[in-house]
């Protein structure tokens, strides 16, 4: 469909000019019983109405078209948000921050917005900045995915004779384009001008069309355009105010299941004609069309009266459900009113973070990010309780919403924490949601969407999301059955349920402790996953083991925190970085990115990443990771030349800050005792990589991912950790911040003097909190810093400030404080009581070259990962060729990490290849401590030359 040539609109004979979308008004007048209509003034008759229509026209809740005063965020934060913020496209791939500007309602389950051309399909959300034609305003859609997705029923209204309506588009200019939370706003065309505005509920819109003076003035239903294959479509004109139809798509990234869209279009006065089109050509007259390829227009006179309005309502189960909504949600005939609805909706939410102070810009980007981070998941049950389940059946929730689009492994790092922190009974019903899908399929989804699981991406990230909704006080849904399939998932190979996999090659995960570095994402793209997806199990193992310990199952919580530990199969110390084993359980040789390994997807053995990027990908253990790297300082050394680039894209071993697994990078400072660190590049990723623009965000939004990294990112607060609701600290952007919890307590913070240029923390107090306890560092070093009475000298809160509050009040500077939050012991809680103790590593890593019948040293060697001393036995496997290894075995014992360094234990090898020996050899040491725990193995790659 993209492919075909789509016309302008054609033009009318008015030679009206485009009318400004602040001229829209409201007035009433009786037509029929059921229906009301609104009058659209014109330039020309603002010189009449004058002040009158102004102040109409300024009664609409339209975004601030200059800056506001900075300290009036907290009275009506939706009016500072911009949502044709993230419309644009970046330098960095994939480019598109993927955003649609058009109405919508928190978690709404209609996103009534238009869909540009021709790069609706590469937007994601359906709009490009660039773009300066409409192709329609269709009804649904997503926010920053990197694959198209709904954009269902785009209708479009034109002006004059019907032709080609299946590829009419119409022009716009940015200069006549209002947007702000519920409203959207445009005129369409030059000549013969169209204004629109839409506004919505939660599953319905109306919308206002005002037409030049004519008598073909037209709406066309452009049934079978969605954005992915259309399998079915049927409309019906129904008397002479009505239009129903349906249509059938799916195929999000190519994968999962279809679903159907119904929809109910009334209007409020009747229009004078109808006709339906497909491929057979257009049809006046004729009231019904089935097929892959129809569509329905009506046609009003507008010589008298150029304005109409439009109701839809929408329903993933019928037609009728779509009418109930209808009837329900909207029975008046009030665009203003729908309108302030939902601007008043959008603020009961938005309020709930008040930012007070900074600069206007800095307030537009932060409710902007916001507001995108409340749009996803979004409801799909009717107002009835009905909805399409995941097994194509139609089921009924008792006194909840049922909820999808869940981009899962997108989310789960910062988005629900937020989301929870806002709406706590929504991400019940949300959870409550993807256990739904597990109860009607067996497994728990990894991309729930409407209808099914697109199972996309590497992980079980449904884990994660459960139990950070779980830690953050989320209590409305039933956390025993979540930890049923939690267990499942992670213990039993999923079979026979197509493409859905909740653990691909959990057989390899479960029996080596890592898949295999080559292993493809079956459901997904053609990535290979074997190292990214060994972390995200480590996570969801870990996730799993929070969940069973909040649900009093001690045993299971153990043995899920044991393989929480696995990320350290993938951990080498050679190289101080994660790298992807293969099949025989070697590392690549060479550093841990090389370019040679690069596939279209990233580095062999991780998705959209590479081996450098991942390597912070610990965020159950990081005080292990630290260690293994060689100590904080190593740690802290090691990530500041991560963070030289701060968007470097899956080609690069720097921060890629689009993307999300580099989410946690710039907070890890905290655990390796420099918290300056943190602040400095977690402000300047705020600062270099967030706008008020277009291009508004680093990378994808995926559905709210990166939007919600902003948010904390502005507060200076972050939940590091899955499972757990222990903040880390940066430090905040604003002068006073104000967050509202669920039970109506206050969490403030004041920073006097705070600005983009004055990150560094050098004094903290808290008041209605208690300091945590110095923990057990897990290193001695000597203190950089020494605690005083009363202050707050940790670089973090526990979960007790988001149940009773408190204040707090920062000094802040523009030169940084190493001395602030480094002392031993202050660092964040890392959760590493079932780590493997040391893990072992080979020199040269990964391979290496002898000559057959000569000697050749290597040196093997033990890292610790943790604060106490560990003996560890070796033992060589025989090798089938005769490789001969001298000594065969023995033990080496590592030291306790220290904060300064940790230096690992190593021992010289000696290794020879018979004389006659040519080919590939592999030398594998096995390795456990003295207590018979398995650690990783060190297996190295051997050629033998003659």
């Amino acid at each position: 469909m993209l492919s075909i040539p789509r016309q302008p609109v054609r033009a009318g004979t008015s030679g009206l000019s485009a009318v400004p979308v602040a001229t829209v008004i409201s007035m009433s007048r009786t037509v029929r019983p059921r229906k009301r209509c609104a009058l659209v003034v014109s330039a020309a008759m603002l010189s009449m109405l004058g002040a009158l229509a102004t102040a109409i026209a300024a009664a609409l809740p339209l975004p601030a078209s200059g800056a506001p005063p900075p300290e009036a965020a907290g009275a009506d934060p939706a009016a500072l948000v911009h949502p044709l913020d993230g419309t644009g496209t970046g330098p960095v791939s994939p480019g598109t921050v993927g955003q649609f500007p058009g109405a919508d309602v928190p978690f709404g389950m209609i996103q009534w917005s238009p869909d540009t051309s021709p790069n609706a399909a590469q937007a994601g959300g359906g709009y490009s900045y660039g773009d300066s034609e409409i192709n329609g305003f269709s009804l649904t859609h997503l926010s920053g995915t990197g694959c198209p997705s709904y954009q269902d029923l785009p209708i479009l209204p034109t002006e004059g004779a019907i032709t080609s309506p299946a590829t009419t588009v119409a022009g716009f200019s940015h200069q006549n384009e209002r947007a702000s939370p519920g409203l959207y706003q445009v005129v369409l065309g030059e000549q013969a001008p169209i204004s629109v505005s839409l506004a919505v509920t939660t599953r319905t819109g109306i919308s206002s069309f005002a037409f030049p003076p004519g008598t073909e003035s037209n709406i066309l239903f452009k049934v079978a355009d969605s954005i992915n294959p259309v399998t079915a479509a049927k409309v019906r004109v129904v008397g002479h105010d009505e239009v129903e139809g349906q249509v059938s798509s799916g195929q999000f990234c190519g994968t999962g299941t279809p679903y159907t869209l119904h929809f109910v279009a009334l209007f409020d006065r009747a229009f004078s004609s109808a006709g339906s089109w497909s491929n057979a050509g257009t049809s006046p007259g004729t009231t019904t069309c089935t097929g892959t390829s129809c569509g329905s227009y009506v046609t009003f006179d507008t010589t008298k009266d150029r304005n109409v309005l439009m109701k839809v309502g929408i329903s993933f189960v019928s037609t009728r459900d779509a009418m109930q909504n209808l009837v329900s949600e909207d029975p008046g005939w009030s665009l203003p009113r729908i309108s302030t609805q939902a601007h008043n909706r959008w603020n009961a939410l938005l309020r709930r973070i008040a930012v007070h102070g900074g600069a206007a810009a800095q307030q537009h980007i932060f409710y902007t990010a916001l507001y995108h981070s409340l749009l996803f998941p979004n409801v799909v049950s009717d107002v009835s309780g009905r909805y399409e389940g995941s097994d194509g059946k139609v089921h009924t929730a008792g006194g909840r919403e049922v909820y999808a689009n869940f981009s899962e492994w997108d989310i789960y790092r910062s988005e629900v924490q937020l989301e929870s922190l806002l709406d706590p009974h929504a991400v019940g019903d949300m959870v409550q949601s993807l256990l739904d899908d597990a109860q009607q399929t067996g497994w728990l989804p990894k991309w729930a969407i409407v209808g099914g699981d697109e199972s996309q991406m590497n992980g079980d990230s449904a884990d994660p999301i459960i139990a950070d909704a779980l830690a953050m006080g989320v209590h409305n849904f039933d956390a025993g059955l979540a930890l049923k399939y939690m267990v499942k998932g992670a213990t039993q190979n999923e079979s026979a349920h197509g493409l859905e996999i909740e653990r691909q090659y959990l057989s390899q995960y479960l029996s080596q402790h890592y898949v295999n570095a080559a292993s493809l994402d079956l459901t997904s793209i053609d990535y290979s996953i074997g190292g990214s997806v060994t972390l995200e199990y480590a996570i969801d193992d870990f996730s799993i083991a929070r969940v069973a310990t909040a649900e009093h199952d001690p045993s299971l919580a153990s043995a899920m925190s044991r393989r929480a530990a696995n990320w350290e199969y993938e951990f080498n110390p050679a190289t101080g970085s994660t790298q992807a084993r293969g099949a025989d359980g070697s590392f690549p040789p060479g550093d841990a990115f090389e370019a040679s390994q690069l596939e279209p997807g990233g580095q062999l053995g991780f998705e959209e990443g590479n081996a450098a990027q991942y390597t912070w990908s610990v965020p159950q253990d990081l005080g292990a990771l630290a260690s293994l790297v060689g100590g904080d300082v190593a740690a802290t050394n090691k990530l500041e030349a991560f963070m030289s680039s701060l968007n470097a894209s899956r080609d690069s071993p720097e921060e890629w800050s689009g993307n999300e697994p580099d989410e946690w990078a710039p907070w890890e400072f905290d655990y390796f005792g420099a918290p300056d660190q943190t602040q400095r590049f977690v402000r300047a990723i705020a600062d270099s990589e967030y706008a008020d623009a277009p291009v508004d965000e680093p990378g994808n939004d995926d559905l709210g991912a990166l939007s919600s990294w902003y948010v904390w990112a502005a507060l200076g607060l972050f939940p590091v950790t899955p499972g757990e609701a222990n903040l880390v600290l940066a430090s905040p952007l604003f002068p006073s911040v104000t967050i509202t919890l669920p039970d109506g307590r206050r969490l403030v913070e004041t920073a006097p003097g705070a600005s983009p240029s004055r990150p560094y923390v050098h004094a903290l107090t808290v008041s209605g909190l208690t300091r945590p306890s110095a923990g057990t560092p897990a290193c001695a070093s000597t203190g950089r810093s020494t605690i005083h009475s009363g202050t707050w000298d940790v670089p973090w809160l526990p979960a007790s400030a988001l149940r009773a509050g408190g204040t707090l009040r920062y000094t802040l500077s523009a030169r940084p404080d190493p001395t602030w939050g480094s002392s031993p012991g202050a660092s964040p809680p890392s959760f590493g009581a079932d780590q493997l103790p040391a893990v072992g590593f080979s020199l040269p890593s990964g391979a290496t070259t002898v000559t057959a019948g000569q000697p050749k040293s290597i040196t093997i060697g033990m890292a610790s990962a943790g604060d106490q001393a560990t003996t560890v036995r070796w033992q060589a496997v025989p090798d089938p060729g005769g490789m001969a290894v001298t000594p065969s075995s023995g033990t080496l014992t590592v030291a306790p990490a220290n904060c300064t360094s940790t230096a690992p234990a190593s021992e010289s090898l000696s290794i020879a290849a018979p004389v006659t020996a040519t080919g590939s050899a592999s030398l594998r040491l096995n390795l456990s401590t003295t207590g018979g725990l398995t650690l990783p193995p060190i297996v190295l790659d051997v050629e033998v030359q003659p």
